[in-house]
């Protein structure tokens, strides 16, 4: 089942060129297919979105060049956090940065993040107290 945050809307226009969206094969983006195998892309620039498998509900936003090399360098700081810590589990780290961001958990996915948000989380975290978890404050 889908959780209620995976539900972002479905891409029509390029928020970055205005030209048409179209639901097709990440083969055109990749050269072959990968994962599920299909995306929405922009028809013109090169941004996009994958999309959950056996479904046509996208991953987060459309993105384009700045936006997709964003999202990785915050998952860089994101995913040690609860992958390397016993005690915290990934939804206990977006609730973590969720808190930190004051924005509502359930909008706190950095598929969804816009630049701004993003630059915020990973200015968030890069502070020394988000290696503990966001525990320790110093």
């Amino acid at each position: 089942m889908i959780k209620n945050i995976d539900r972002y809307p479905v891409p029509i226009v390029c928020p970055y060129c205005n030209s048409s969206v179209i639901f097709t094969s990440n083969a055109e983006i990749y050269g072959r297919q990968y994962g599920n195998g299909m995306c929405y892309k922009c028809t013109e620039c090169n941004s996009y979105v994958g999309v959950h498998t056996g479904t046509k509900i996208p991953l987060g936003r459309l993105a384009d060049k700045e936006l997709r090399e964003l999202k990785k360098e915050c998952h860089s700081l994101f995913d040690p956090v609860w992958q390397k810590n016993k005690n915290i589990t990934r939804d206990m780290a977006y609730r973590i940065l969720a808190e930190l961001l004051e924005i509502p958990v359930n909008e706190c996915h950095f598929g969804w993040f816009d630049k701004k948000t993003l630059h915020r989380a990973k200015q968030i975290m890069s502070k020394k107290y988000w290696e503990s978890g966001g525990n320790e404050k110093s």
